[in-house]
């Protein structure tokens, strides 16, 4: 049995000898735990630092523990402070640890850590794009192994929990799913022209932006222009990019922006015409939300859970891999306003029944408070 539900927190008893109030509850303490940098902007750490920020807007004491970078691969002594750092948690405080750690910290240093663990997956490891099969193999062996020990497990898609009951042994009673939550926009679109085609992801091969390229190349009949935004995140991405870009002939009408402020990238959801990601794989797709919150249709392939976060009535889904149907479901979505305005429509409608921030604080206290 996983160390959380061998050893479960009990709720306080006041000296009354009555259970603690809500009010009190949702100020007992948690720490949260994630590697690198806080202020990275990627889907993963963004929903990190929204959740912490609305977690302590609720009433909760939230110690942020932040970890040395290099995970799922840590250097040896990045690892060593890592463990430290989780075991200086009191015993008495759920410890959420971000996936990215939680799968690959060995499974005898976790069994160690006092506190109620909870993992929080934003996609099993193992499903990175690129991975050696062999590498793969292990890394899901050590994240199964890490999940046993896990009071419970928060996962941001539908997708994720079923991978994790069926790939990794998770029973679904220990699984929350809590959906990321958005930031409604403020102001009206204002599509630029020629047509916007917006991408937003990290640079790495996982994103498919080398898919999206060789779309676009094939609708260069069309008048549009396109941004890619997103930050480096694998050696020679960028310049793989570039090459590819210059090498279909579209240096004067695909930017790849990199990171961009928010202010910036407001700005451009506001004036896109559509949102374009050819992620072979995702574990949620936060960049879908964002996009649909602003009423844009979008072009996605069939994979993870992309399906689950973009209903038919937002958007075009292609197989991945598939530049032809990518480019297909583009030249349609651009070319068809009748089509375009249905799907702009139906992303409008599905974005307003997102959650925002705070509601996914609260089903996270939730289970927090029931540990």
């Amino acid at each position: 049995m996983g160390h959380g539900a061998g050893n479960p927190l009990r709720m306080t008893i006041a000296a009354s000898g009555t259970e603690m109030s809500a009010s009190t509850r949702s100020r007992r303490a948690v720490a949260f735990a994630v590697p690198g940098d806080p202020s990275t902007l990627t889907g993963g750490s963004i929903y990190d630092a929204r959740l912490i920020a609305a977690l302590r807007s609720a009433g909760r004491k939230v110690t942020h523990v932040v970890l040395p970078d290099g995970f799922p691969d840590p250097a040896p002594s990045a690892l060593a402070r890592s463990v430290a750092a989780l075991s200086a948690v009191p015993a008495t405080d759920p410890l959420i640890v971000d996936g990215l750690a939680f799968g690959a910290i060995p499974t005898e240093a976790l069994a160690r850590i006092a506190s109620p663990l909870v993992a929080l997956v934003h996609h099993p490891l193992a499903l990175e794009t690129g991975l050696a099969p062999a590498r793969a193999t292990v890394m899901a062996a050590c994240e199964a192994a890490n999940l046993g020990l896990a009071a419970h497990v928060l996962v941001p898609s539908p997708h994720t929990a079923q991978v994790l009951q069926r790939d990794y042994g998770v029973p679904p009673d220990r699984i929350t799913v809590a959906l990321p939550g958005v930031d409604r926009p403020v102001g009206a679109q204002a599509p630029e022209i020629p047509p916007l085609v917006l991408s937003v992801g990290l640079l790495a091969r996982r994103k498919g932006h080398d898919v999206l390229i060789r779309a676009l190349a094939r609708i260069a009949d069309l008048d549009w222009r396109a941004v890619i935004v997103g930050r480096n995140h694998e050696p020679g991405m960028v310049e793989e990019l570039a090459a590819l870009v210059d090498e279909s002939g579209l240096a004067c009408r695909v930017t790849l922006a990199g990171e961009v402020s928010a202010a910036r990238l407001a700005a451009l959801y506001r004036h896109a015409t559509l949102f374009a990601l050819a992620s072979r794989y995702e574990g949620y797709g936060m960049a879908f939300a964002e996009a649909m919150i602003h009423g844009l249709p979008v072009v996605a392939c069939r994979t993870g859970a992309v399906a689950d976060t973009v209903p038919a009535t937002a958007g075009l889904l292609v197989p991945p891999d598939d530049a032809a149907a990518f480019s297909g479901a583009l030249r349609r979505v651009l070319a068809d306003d009748d089509l375009r305005r249905s799907l702009a429509k139906g992303a409008k409608a599905e974005g307003a029944r997102l959650p925002d921030w705070s509601g996914t604080a609260g089903r996270v206290g939730g289970v927090l408070d029931r540990l």
